[in-house]
């Protein structure tokens, strides 16, 4: 019942759409011109077929018709007659006019685009593995080149920025030639449409900011952020999201939400103070640890197949490198691909039990969890990498 239902509405929209289509004024005066054309053609073939040696069958007067309403004007044929050649005035005049109007549409409609792209109104069609940063925040453009120093193997014009920030903060951005490749759109990104927009559903990777484009309260920055990946992950249970929260209480939320990761900007501050009060130097360790403009720093590394499964001191053993290795990140990636793959495994087991116990290992799976200095006797798990702290080039040589 409920499919002829459907059919039917399918088909009355087809109908409608085809409808509009027949009546709309474009359609109706491009048959008015084809009519009325065929006349004129018609009136110099009959004109000059028998006064004209040049024009002697319907080819040729398809031949004239068409290089003098293109304005091209070869000359290899001309009208003899006077009716002949009044119908030519009428052809050249419709073809010059004709074509001023279509350069016109052309240039209006290439300038009204560039106008929609400069203000972020432009859908962004055929979009895919892209990655969207939403929110807006003082210093963006200096998160915006980090993010391009980090990500290297992401090229520019597959960055959607996804904001309200006003145009005239957008367009400093714009202007910059690192940043020109970069696609913008205006909205909200917590409305789904928007997000539609954007192509969410075929993107690789989300970055929620802490959006300060209109002056929110606090409560209203993360309640935002919260909404927005509940929405992405929604539309796109795939896509890599990472949010920047001010208030740890939201945290809880974020991981209902499965978030990927979760970025606390004021816990972070706090403890860097904390650090720096106690007088040791640790502000300056950590932001040597983190800082994308430092020759040290942690990286996170792939590790090889063949030590999956293995323990942590066979992997340990096996490098040659001078950086120094500190631990896993265990649960890499995607946590919906993670938690769907731990979910089929925890079921494999034919003991009802162990199968409980493994489903409850599954719900407080965590993505992206960080196990610092295992045992040597560890066994590394599938989807895990290696953290390295790496030496700057004039400690390396300093050791030789």
């Amino acid at each position: 019942m409920k499919n002829n239902t459907h059919r039917k509405i399918d088909k009355k929209r087809k109908r409608d759409r085809f409808k509009d289509l027949i009546t709309s004024p474009t359609i109706i005066l491009g048959i008015i011109f084809v009519f009325v054309l065929a006349i004129l053609m018609l009136v110099i073939f009959l004109s000059e077929q028998k006064t004209n040696s040049e024009i002697n069958t319907i080819f040729d007067t398809i031949w004239y018709t068409l290089v003098t309403i293109t304005t091209v004007g070869y000359g290899d044929i001309a009208p003899a007659s006077v009716t002949g050649r009044i119908a030519a005035m009428i052809l050249l005049i419709a073809g010059v006019a004709i074509f001023g109007a279509l350069s016109g549409k052309f240039a209006s409609f290439l300038f009204d685009r560039q106008q929609k792209k400069d203000r972020g109104l432009l859908k962004m069609n055929n979009m895919k593995n892209h990655f969207i940063i939403c929110g807006w925040k003082p210093n963006f453009d200096k998160i915006l080149e980090g993010i391009l120093y980090a990500n290297p193997e992401i090229s520019g014009d597959k960055i959607v920025l996804l904001n309200n920030a006003p145009l005239t903060e957008m367009e400093k951005i714009k202007s910059a030639d690192k940043f020109k490749t970069l696609n913008f759109l205006h909205g909200d990104f917590t409305d789904e449409e928007t997000l539609l927009k954007a192509q969410i559903k075929s993107a690789e990777r989300a970055l929620v900011l802490a959006d300060n484009s209109v002056n929110y309260s606090s409560l209203e920055i993360d309640s935002r952020t919260v909404l927005a990946v509940i929405t992405i992950k929604n539309l796109n249970p795939k896509v890599y999201c990472v949010a920047e929260i001010i208030d740890s209480k939201f945290e809880k939320h974020l991981s209902l939400a499965h978030c990927d990761e979760i970025v606390l900007t004021s816990n972070y501050e706090q403890n860097l103070l904390v650090q720096a009060s106690s007088g040791k130097g640790m502000s300056h360790i950590l932001s040597e640890l983190i800082s994308d403009d430092s020759e040290s720093g942690l990286e996170i590394i792939d590790i090889p197949e063949k030590f999956i499964g293995q323990t942590y001191e066979e992997y340990k053993n096996s490098l040659k490198t001078n950086d120094i290795l500190i631990g896993l990140l265990e649960n890499t990636g995607n946590f919906y691909k993670r938690r769907k793959e731990a979910l089929a495994e925890a079921q494999k087991n034919p003991d009802i039990e162990q199968i409980v116990s493994n489903l409850k290992k599954v719900k407080t799976l965590k993505s992206n969890q960080p196990h610092f200095n295992p045992k040597n006797d560890y066994i590394i798990p599938a989807n895990s990498k290696a953290i390295f702290i790496h030496g700057s080039k004039l400690e390396e040589e300093k050791s030789f």
